[in-house]
């Protein structure tokens, strides 16, 4: 399956990029009989109904001609915004999420933790370090970045 995101996401970056919208991400996965690709765009002030029909009508077209076709079965096609609660996947991703409430996962648990949810603090090449609330009080923890399996931001309730 990631052959056919990188041959999408290769094609689809000039369109996104003609508008100034952002790549946010591309998935190809399977839901329960049928196949979804689904590009999640944005721009600063989020985007728009409008805004995604005309991305998913120009990504369609260059999809439709392209051959060898990157994908032979039948898969529906969505084009959105990635909502409120974004994931975080790149360094840019992180370098902006900061001063933002996110929630970070692990691949196995940190101090018993599998995740935590905080204010993003600072990013470096090895560490996030986030605000958390433990009970009544705020802790700073330091995570490092490759035992983080998932990035997003978060609503804070």
């Amino acid at each position: 399956m990631s052959r056919v995101v990188d041959v999408v996401k290769e094609a689809v970056l000039p369109v996104v990029e003609e508008r100034n919208f952002e790549l946010v991400d591309v998935e190809f996965l399977k839901e329960g009989k049928s196949w979804f690709l689904r590009i999640y765009i944005d721009k600063p002030g989020g985007i728009d109904i409008e805004e995604c029909a005309w991305v998913s009508e120009r990504v369609s077209d260059i999809l439709d001609a392209m051959d060898p076709d990157p994908i032979p079965q039948a898969y529906f096609l969505e084009v959105s915004s990635p909502g409120a609660e974004r994931p975080l996947k790149t360094d840019k991703d992180l370098q902006n999420a900061i001063g933002s409430y996110v929630h970070l996962s692990y691949y196995q648990a940190i101090e018993g933790e599998k995740f935590h949810e905080g204010t993003l603090l600072a990013v470096t090449e090895d560490f996030v370090q986030l605000e958390i609330k433990v009970k009544t009080r705020t802790k700073t923890v330091e995570i490092p970045r490759d035992k983080i399996a998932k990035a997003r931001l978060a609503i804070q309730f």
